[in-house]
């Protein structure tokens, strides 16, 4: 094209685009993990856990290498932060990486500043291990970062600095030691999470390990490391430890459950109970209450809602956290329950859909044995554009009444500041306050005061999911736009196809919220490119009763949700997922001007962003 008509071409093109007002790239969503701030690594990286030392930094470990997850050089360092996760000083070694494997570390600061760091560490360089045929076709597994010695070091300059001498914890034999391809002599196991301190000891989780094969570790279970003495004796050699839960069985899963158990979170309640919730292959995670400090525990259950409801959860770490205000929060995944359980190969699939994470809050209630933990319902709390990224290993940080998590890829890791709104509605949701309606986003409610429920109406606006950028080459903007519709109904029947609200065009643009088979509710989304559609859970409706439903596309993490009479479909025993994913390309809702509306919808609320569960519930309640 000749230099003049390619300058008209582009003069035209400019004049016909439609532009976001002053928006130049994708607008910024806090649940993104890809807006958090990184903690640096030098390739792999795994469980950023965080303490703040006396000084006020954050200090950090890491488990890093320059290869992946269990590769030669993996090692641990440390690194201090003084504004809250935005920028972090240089590594320092606690191990060098030219070093034996050492991995996966927690940290235990006590109450006169010392700050110790324990971690796995590979002290006789054994270089394989015996594992399961046909896993390991020879019969060896050459990854041996999950073995040897459990050791730790301390700093007591705030981080800056670790001990040169490096000191064993003794752990005592299990059944599952001596049942493993070495009797006990080589003992297989790591830790995750928070070191705590409870009744003047201190506790370090461990997680011991059966043997290697399909899923790597193929069977597994929980004790604590205590120590009596730890918070006040500053001679290492001198401090004393005990194995606990006695005997010689560790936290397991519930009776008739699968051979995982791991990766056990503790949380101290007001009372002196312990809450201990872990990972399973079994489609859900488990939990069990300790009324006598980790001696002993109660027999474990599968995590549930306080309405009573299975959680679903993968092979996944599951963390619980106790806040300074005398609350909970608890990071899952919501998804599994029987589709994992089931599967042939559950050892392994179990590990998938990490992405995103949803986060529930607790509450303090009583029983017959002491103090228990109500769980809320989730909201979305963090997720990748890319589905198939997973995060795991999450710490809290609170500082300042403010909330950070921080969470890895085994790639990348992060810090991210939570909204303290949501985490306050988490809350709400079991606070047994009156509930008032949400307002913000509102941009349709019928009927109006003193009007009967029309059969059709002015469709509102709706957002914009995709636009044209203002970058170089006009590509797309990804608005992270979203939409709730909230409905009460009452069917007559539950026959498939009755409209309860269709703004579509003839040619199908638009939404539909209709009734679909087995007694559910579809959304259907199209923008006449792409037709995206997902239903509720089967179960919820009956006729000729009044139901509440509430739509939600969250243009986030491209979710669509439904919550029906106050409860997250969360899929039961129906299918993995209660949530669907919507196609990331989708333009949007709008459709035809005229908004239909069905014989059996009695009230509609429209809004123009994606209302969170709490709020959602918080509607129901209020109706």
């Amino acid at each position: 094209m000749p230099i003049a008509h390619k300058t008209i071409a582009v003069a035209l093109l400019l004049a016909s685009a439609t532009f976001l007002p002053a928006q130049t790239a994708e607008i910024r969503d806090s649940r993104n993990i890809r807006t958090g701030s990184l903690i640096p690594d030098e390739g792999y990286s795994d469980q950023p856990y965080i303490v703040k030392a006396s000084d006020g930094a954050w200090v950090c470990v890491i488990t890093t290498g320059p290869g992946v997850e269990g590769a030669g050089g993996q090692h641990v360092v440390t690194r201090r932060s003084t504004d809250r996760g935005k920028t972090w000083s240089e590594a320092i070694d606690v191990e060098p990486s030219n070093g034996p494997e050492a991995s996966y570390a927690v940290l235990l600061k006590v109450p006169y500043g010392r700050i110790y760091v324990f971690y796995n560490h590979n002290t006789d360089n054994t270089r394989r291990i015996i594992g399961d045929k046909p896993a390991y076709r020879d019969g060896w597994v050459t990854r041996v970062d999950s073995q040897g010695h459990f050791v730790f070091k301390y700093s007591d300059d705030n981080g800056k600095t670790w001990s040169g001498q490096r000191h064993e914890v003794p752990q005592r034999d299990f059944a599952i030691d001596l049942a493993n391809a070495y009797q006990g002599k080589i003992k297989f196991f790591w830790t995750v999470g928070r070191a705590f301190i409870h009744q003047n000891a201190g506790y370090i989780p461990l997680h011991k390990v059966g043997g290697f094969g399909e899923g790597f570790f193929t069977s597994s279970e929980g004790v604590t490391l205590r120590s009596d003495n730890i918070l006040t004796e500053r001679d290492p050699a001198k401090l004393r430890w005990v194995t606990w839960p006695e005997g010689d069985k560790g936290l397991r899963t519930p009776e008739g459950g699968g051979p995982i158990a791991e990766e056990q979170s503790y949380s101290v309640l007001s009372d002196g109970s312990v809450f201990c919730v872990y990972r399973t292959i079994d489609g859900h995670s488990a939990f069990s209450y300790s009324r006598d400090g980790g001696k002993s525990w109660e027999p474990p259950e599968y995590m549930r809602y306080a309405d009573g409801r299975l959680m679903k959860h993968p092979r996944a770490a599951n963390f619980s956290w106790r806040c300074e205000n005398g609350k909970y929060l608890y990071w899952f995944h919501n998804h599994g329950g029987r589709f994992i359980r089931e599967h042939p190969r559950r050892r392994t699939i179990a590990y998938e859909d990490r992405n995103p994470v949803w986060l529930v809050g607790g509450v303090e209630a009583d029983s017959a044995h002491g103090k228990i933990i109500r769980w809320s319902q989730p909201e979305i709390i963090l997720y990748d554009d890319d589905p198939i990224i997973r995060m795991s290993y999450p710490d809290l940080v609170e500082d300042a009444g403010r909330y950070y998590l921080t969470e890895t890829q085994k790639d990348i890791a992060r810090v991210h500041e939570i909204d303290a709104g949501l985490l306050n509605g988490l809350w709400s949701q079991l606070d047994g306050a009156t509930p008032t309606a949400a307002k913000d986003g509102l941009r349709l409610s019928l009927p109006q005061p003193g009007q009967t429920m029309p059969q059709t109406v002015d469709a509102p606006p709706f957002p914009v999911f995709i636009q044209r950028s203002r970058r170089s080459d006009y590509g797309s903007a990804d608005l992270r736009a979203g939409f709730s519709i909230e409905a009460r109904i009452s069917l007559r029947s539950l026959d498939p196809g009755q409209i309860i609200a269709d703004n579509r065009t003839a040619e199908g643009k638009g939404f539909a919220l209709l009734t679909a088979p087995n007694g559910t509710v579809e959304l259907i989304l199209n923008d006449g490119q792409t037709e995206n559609r997902w239903a509720s859970d089967a179960g919820f409706l009956k006729p000729n009763q009044p139901h509440h439903i509430v739509a939600t596309v969250d243009g986030g993490p491209k979710v669509i949700t439904f919550i029906i009479d106050g409860k997250l479909c969360e899929g039961g025993d129906q299918r993995q997922f209660g949530w669907g994913r919507f196609n990331p390309n989708y333009r949007g809702p709008t459709g035809d001007k005229t908004l239909r509306l069905g014989p059996t919808l009695s009230a509609l609320r429209i809004y123009g962003r994606a209302l969170r569960t709490s709020e959602a519930i918080a509607n129901y309640r209020a109706q």
